[in-house]
């Protein structure tokens, strides 16, 4: 291996959820790096329907730690990033329906970028969950033609969180199962 593949497999490997955030602000220019990478993501018939809204206010992120479940992280970050679908950019051709799997893709890249800036992040899902998607869109002010998938909260990390070791051979099947 190269020394360019062993890097992007080390951060692969290194990724983790981080839960625990100092509290610093993330700069601007790092939400703006982590934004670009998620616009580089895969995206069905490359139509890009995602749309990003980046919250740094301290009482919208604590906002939405008090209205979410599984985000209390968020009082910590210094930032969050949620990944959205806009359903006003037309898919065609039979990619109608894969608007989440592109915003997946964005939401990964988020946090492997944000791993590569030694960064924290945490994916945490608001799509399909109608009762998260609903408090996203009232506390952000989100359009009805806006779908929240996720929210990542993004900080500087107290180090207390560590990668795992998530791989299983006995998951894999070669040549058929």
């Amino acid at each position: 291996m190269n020394d360019r593949t062993t890097i992007v497999l080390e951060n692969i490997m290194n990724r983790k959820s981080v839960r625990n955030f100092t509290g610093e602000p993330v700069a601007e220019h790092d939400l703006t790096t982590l934004l670009k990478a998620a616009m580089a993501a895969p995206s069905a018939r490359n139509r890009q329907p995602w749309a990003f809204v980046a919250v740094t206010r301290r009482a919208t992120l604590d906002a939405l730690a008090r209205e979410l479940p599984y985000t209390k992280m968020l009082t910590g970050a210094g930032a969050a990033l949620v990944v959205c679908g806009d359903t006003t950019i037309e898919l065609n051709q039979g990619a109608a329906d894969l608007w989440y799997q592109d915003a997946a893709a964005a939401t990964q890249n988020i946090l492997l970028a944000a791993e590569a800036m030694r960064l924290g992040a945490v994916w945490s899902a608001l799509y399909p969950y109608e009762d998260r998607e609903n408090q996203v869109r009232r506390i952000l002010k989100l359009p009805d033609s806006v779908i929240p998938f996720s929210i990542i909260p993004i900080g500087h990390p107290t180090g207390v969180d560590q990668p795992k070791d998530k791989f299983k051979p006995e998951r894999i099947h070669w040549e058929q199962w």
